[in-house]
């Protein structure tokens, strides 16, 4: 698959940024900060790609809207943790950023799918 339509297969960009989030931990220190940084952030940027897979396959478009709603919410709150471990570790405050632009651009795609979904009711 190249590079052009990856981004714009959301499944596979999911979950290539879920990746991404994983390996950035792994070189985090599990200090008293960081730990629960950490921990909700692996679960607010991976839960991303699980819910627009779950999306895909919804039972109803309310189920499905219900479900992109959702990414839209993890991003957002995947962009606070983010936010925060930058904060904590200064040296890791580019690549905090870097995942941080990656978690904007997906808001702002799930943003205009939930708007789309809202204006067709």
């Amino acid at each position: 698959m190249t590079e052009y339509s990856e981004k714009y297969d959301l499944e596979t960009r999911t979950s290539k940024f879920s990746g991404e989030i994983i390996l950035f931990i792994k070189s985090l220190n599990k200090d008293i900060i960081n730990a629960p940084l950490i921990s909700q952030l692996i679960r607010s940027a991976t839960s991303i790609g699980a819910n627009y897979c779950e999306a895909n396959g919804a039972s109803s478009k309310k189920d499905f809207h219900n479900k992109i709603y959702i990414c839209k919410k993890e991003c957002k709150e995947t962009k606070y943790w983010l936010e925060l471990l930058a904060k904590a570790n200064q040296d890791k405050k580019d690549k905090c950023r870097e995942l941080w632009k990656e978690a904007q651009e997906l808001t702002l795609i799930f943003s205009k799918i939930a708007l789309t979904l809202k204006n067709k009711k």
